[in-house]
């Protein structure tokens, strides 16, 4: 049985919907910031992320369950692919200045989050979300505060051969 027939069109609608509304969320914060995975990459990644969750679902009984072998296979499967993607936006140049990580990291929770649209898991969705928003949002002001409070000059990571 399709997710159409088990969950009806407007779930599934609703699913996807939130899934690429979140990861455009998400990917706004990297456009908004000139990183070259944006708004679309990571509203795409969501997006297939959640239709890969969708397609696990089963009918159990009465009710609409994911079939744990298959959410688990989807998962892991993802996350590791996703993964790939986010290599593809993380460069090192000569001196070793690393840059990319933040990107490729927002990548890869899009796609978490993602599943989670797939198998409608709401509450987990609008705290994730947040969560992510907040550290995309105000985690480089932390770490702007936490070098001057360490004395550390906040572009030089501390094994860094200066």
């Amino acid at each position: 049985m399709n997710p159409i027939e088990i969950l009806g069109l407007k779930e599934v609608a609703l699913r996807l919907t939130i899934a690429v509304l979140v990861g455009g969320l998400l990917g706004l914060n990297r456009e908004l910031h000139g990183k070259p995975a944006g708004l679309t990459t990571n509203a795409l990644v969501a997006l297939g992320a959640a239709i890969a969750a969708t397609l696990s679902l089963q009918v159990q009984g009465s009710e609409v369950m994911p079939d744990a072998n298959a959410i688990g296979r989807i998962i892991q499967g993802t996350l590791t692919g996703i993964g790939f993607l986010g290599a593809g936006v993380i460069m090192r140049d000569t001196p070793g200045h690393v840059s990319g990580l933040t990107t490729a990291a927002t990548i890869w929770v899009c796609a978490a989050i993602g599943l989670l649209c797939g198998l409608g898991y709401w509450s987990f969705i609008a705290l994730s979300t947040v969560l992510v928003l907040a550290v995309l949002v105000f985690g480089h002001t932390f770490e702007n505060i936490a070098a001057r409070l360490f004395k550390r000059p906040p572009n030089n990571p501390p094994d860094a051969k200066v």
